[in-house]
């Protein structure tokens, strides 16, 4: 569980949305955008702080008035997580929202209108060091390309994302990042892989409104999935009709599964069968919403009976084993101690925050020593 991934990273160009360095072999950020209406300061602001407290990496909000864009300044105020400002068609609120400290404009440049307005927005992030993203949907291409293509297919996505490319390119700016979404997954792959063979910059991942939360999780996972193993992606939001902080936990899950990212306790745990000793759905259910705060990698395995427990418990930090009259928990690979099913969830959520405490406190000395 602890091995690195043998997921050989593409190679891109490195930007920074606030403080988060985005592609050139960083970690992949995983982000979501707000739901709630941006001029509702106290909601939004709510809302991007349980996103942060999630995990979230980066964090998008819609401003399509001028009047949102004041009140973008005021959440951007009360936050701390870097903030993308999601515009169309008016250049005005771009260069607004620039005054304001956003950390990154999703922009077309080509419903921007004019090259003057194009220049004048890329002038603005360019004077405060504030990179571009460009979005390119399957749902809104332009007329003419789906004339050309008769319907929506990769290759109308990726000639559509040079189209804005070859703006930035004209004024010779390159601190941009790229989506080519789909709510298709054949066709948002596709699209992303011929991208990614064209352009350095860091791509942003998504197979855009792929559903309900157990519908779009499994479309996403499908299809980031299939990106993420040939090492293309630099950033990613699982577009989910449902609440945001669930797009960040299934992100992160997704990422953790191959070994991309290890924030929070990766779980191993049995599917429960008859030769279960104890409720296994049940613990499982209850763990997680009650560890849900726990940001320091962990990997723990619950297994409810002796045939496979004991393997896994011997490579996880903690690992539950089901046993009969007791359950034996294994810590760091060794047996440590047994627990009763009466208070099971209550005792091993006990021994997780306390190895959780350890390993913070190893880190921060290994810190203190190299400082």
């Amino acid at each position: 569980m602890h091995m690195q991934s043998p997921i050989q990273r593409r190679k891109s160009r490195q930007i920074h949305v606030g403080n988060v360095p985005v592609g050139g072999g960083a970690p992949i950020a995983v982000q979501s955008m707000t739901n709630t209406d941006t001029l509702d300061v106290a909601a939004t602001v709510a809302q991007i702080r349980q996103l942060e407290a999630a995990g979230a990496d980066i964090v998008r909000v819609s401003v399509p008035t001028m009047e949102a864009a004041e009140a973008f300044g005021q959440i951007k105020r009360e936050v701390a997580v870097p903030l993308v400002a999601d515009i169309h068609f008016d250049y005005r609120i771009a260069l607004r929202v620039a005054e304001l400290g956003v950390d990154c404009l999703r922009i077309n440049p080509g419903n921007i209108g004019r090259e003057d307005r194009v220049r004048a927005v890329v002038d603005a992030a360019r004077e405060h060091g504030i990179p571009i993203r460009i979005g390119v949907n399957a749902g809104s291409l332009e007329k003419d390309l789906q004339k050309k293509y008769g319907e929506p297919t990769p290759e109308a996505l990726v000639e559509s994302a040079m189209r804005h490319i070859e703006h930035l390119d004209r004024l010779d700016f390159q601190d941009f990042k790229v989506s080519v979404k789909a709510s298709d997954v054949f066709m948002a792959v596709a699209a992303y892989r011929q991208l990614a063979q064209r352009i350095d910059q860091p791509l942003h991942l998504g197979i855009t409104e792929a559903g309900g939360l157990r519908s779009g999780t499994v479309k996403s996972s499908i299809g980031l999935g299939m990106l993420l193993m040939e090492g293309i992606g630099d950033t990613i939001r699982v577009s989910l009709a449902a609440d945001p902080v669930e797009e960040i936990k299934v992100g992160y899950d997704m990422l953790k599964s191959l070994r991309l990212r290890s924030k929070g306790i990766n779980f191993v745990a049995c599917p429960s069968c008859s030769r279960q000793n104890f409720d296994v759905i049940g613990t499982m259910n209850a763990l997680e919403e009650r560890l849900d705060d726990i940001m320091t990698p962990l990997d723990v395995s619950v297994i409810g009976c002796v045939v496979n427990g004991p393997g896994e418990a011997k490579e996880s930090d903690i690992g539950l084993t089901g046993g009969d009259p007791a359950n034996l928990v294994y810590i760091d690979g060794k047996p440590a101690s047994k627990l009763r099913n009466d208070h099971l969830v209550d005792d091993l959520e006990a021994l997780i925050r306390d190895k959780v405490r350890e390993k913070e406190a190893r880190e921060r000395d290994t810190i203190a020593r190299e400082a």
